[in-house]
């Protein structure tokens, strides 16, 4: 599974394109959160990534609040903006900023456009899955979601989806044309979780654990693992399943359940983990299960797959592009081939010795250097930038 490299933007005509190096604007607003996941990461990486490629654009960074001095690298093509509006930052901060001094164009990365933009925009859209699974999302939510993803499709110059599965999500729920999307593998760092396997195990978790990262909400089918546990109540090895991640929108039915199911202590219930402990996390668990109903883009599977641990993922959104054939793959609402999937895990240490170095091979299918290279070739084309301005 090659990442696409992206195609030329037919609305982009070269013999327009200027030739000058020129300012990139970026929303850097959500690289400055606390406890960052999966989109702030995206975001973040991609950022020092693009600003370390070789080239003569400067970047043009906008924060709502200011960032620490050792987020980004120190690099003379930076400029950086704080733009101080608790409220309404997007559509009357940056929409401000961007009309009273234009940079060339605007790259949204984690967020939405704002209402009013004087500059043509490329807008990385995540997920999706509040279309394919309205129920699992509140109505909030899908309310802000999809007028907000319908809000990109209808005015951003372009939009970058993070697999195949968003994009085609992005066609059939909002009808994008094609040539308007192009699909940019996100990277991973595969630096930090590089002596997973020589980390100390984390105080209070048993010997033998089955292991889920993510918030816990409905989306993450989480009540399908707790039947899956449950009915492997009998089998000699008696995992025991830690749940990592903050409690989200209905969470409480989790903990519900897990006492209905009479589960007791087998259930670690352990809230947000630091990045630091999560090398030790994944290398200590006998696997990693995502039964998730869909996800955009499974960061977690990659993790996992960085500490030597095997991955037992369903075939929620984009999932098997991320996983390919180092996982064992299940549908999201089948009890029953889950309880398979994790029985196999338990059972057979071959397979799991296969699945960790298939893992190690898929790791190389995502690198930041990619990712940043094939999303500066989009925002040239989409702001009209020639790719030669970017030579030394």
């Amino acid at each position: 599974m090659a990442a696409a490299a992206p195609p030329a933007l037919s609305s982009c005509a070269t013999d327009t394109m200027s030739t000058a190096p020129a300012v990139i604007g970026v929303d850097a607003s959500r690289i400055t959160v606390a406890n960052r996941t999966g989109t702030e990461n995206y975001a973040l990486h991609l950022l020092r990534h693009l600003l370390q490629l070789p080239g003569q654009h400067q970047w043009r960074l906008y924060f709502r609040d200011a960032p620490q001095p050792d987020l980004l690298p120190a690099t003379t093509n930076m400029q950086q903006r704080v733009l101080a509006l608790p409220r309404l930052w997007t559509h009357a901060a940056l929409g401000g900023a961007l009309w009273r001094d234009p940079p060339a164009g605007v790259f949204i990365p984690a967020h939405v456009r704002p209402l009013f933009c004087a500059v043509p925009a490329v807008v990385t859209v995540h997920d999706l899955g509040f279309r394919r699974f309205p129920a699992a999302h509140s109505a909030a939510q899908r309310l802000y979601l999809n007028w907000s993803t319908r809000h990109n499709v209808r005015h951003a110059t372009h939009l970058i989806a993070d697999s195949q599965a968003t994009q085609r999500d992005l066609l059939e729920y909002y009808g994008a044309t094609a040539e308007r999307v192009t699909v940019v593998y996100p990277g991973f760092d595969a630096v930090p979780f590089a002596n997973a396997q020589r980390s100390a195990r984390l105080p209070g978790l048993p010997a033998n654990y089955l292991l889920h990262v993510g918030t816990l909400q409905p989306r993450k089918n989480l009540l399908r693992l707790l039947d899956a546990l449950a009915a492997l109540r009998a089998h000699p090895s008696q995992p025991a399943l830690v749940l990592a991640g903050r409690s989200g929108w209905l969470s409480a039915p989790i903990q519900q359940h897990a006492a209905a199911l009479g589960l007791g202590a087998r259930i670690h219930f352990l809230d947000y983990v630091p990045e630091a402990d999560l090398p030790a996390l994944y290398a200590h668990a006998t696997a990693c299960v995502l039964p998730s109903l869909y996800e955009g883009f499974g960061f977690t599977v990659l993790e996992a797959m960085a500490c030597g641990t095997p991955v037992i993922c369903s075939t929620g959104g984009s999932l098997p592009e991320v996983a390919g054939g180092a996982a064992l793959h299940f549908e999201a609402t089948d009890t029953a081939a889950l309880v398979h999937a994790i029985t196999r895990i338990l059972e057979d240490a071959p397979l799991r010795a296969q699945l960790a170095a298939l893992g190690a091979q898929q790791l190389r299918r995502f690198t930041w250097e990619q990712c940043a290279a094939q999303t500066l070739a989009v925002l040239e084309r989409a702001f009209q930038l020639s790719p030669a301005a970017t030579a030394r």
